[in-house]
């Protein structure tokens, strides 16, 4: 699974390297006024609580800094992917963790679910596909699209299906 954070995470750098002034932090309408850089940080402050959480013993994706610096500065934004790709390859993939979590908008009732390193750094490659996908929605307003491959917000197993059917 590190690798395929780490390929994804990477995807995400290079992209952010190749913009220009104003293009990280645009405000989309289409995003509701959500700005490419605030999908960034969402994404990276995800993979900073497994990281972190690893050494506390247990996950909590509610309490995430929320840094402006990184939805505001690309470089930033790109020394924490350096430095959380090298944080990853240093977990234990099959290191047991609890997830904590409040999943209501109305009490504030925690709830514990036994998990893995493993099983979080894929619900993180999944949930920065997702936002990577946004992320596109974003880039197609700026006229910015040509900057990503087709394969760019797009599942695996989407992917592969797609590959099947042309076949």
């Amino acid at each position: 699974m590190i690798i395929h954070c780490k390929e994804n995470l990477q995807q995400i750098k290079t992209l952010i390297a190749s913009f220009e002034e104003g293009q990280y932090g645009y405000k989309s309408q289409l995003l509701s006024d959500a700005s490419i850089g605030q999908h960034v940080r969402h994404i990276l402050e995800f993979y900073l609580c497994v990281i972190n959480g690893v050494s506390r013993g247990f996950i909590n994706y509610d309490n995430r800094d929320r840094d402006p610096e990184l939805e505001q500065n690309p470089v930033s934004a790109i020394s924490c992917i350096d430095r959380i790709c090298d944080n990853i390859e240093c977990l234990s993939t099959v290191q047991e963790i609890n997830l904590v979590g409040n999943f209501s908008s109305e009490t504030e009732t925690l709830k514990t679910i036994r998990t893995s390193t493993d099983r979080e750094l894929a619900y993180c490659l999944e949930h920065s596909i997702h936002h990577q996908a946004l992320i596109k929605i974003g880039l197609i307003e700026q006229k910015m699209d040509h900057l990503i491959n087709e394969g760019f917000g797009v599942a695996p197993a989407t992917i592969r299906y797609k590959q099947q059917c042309a076949q």
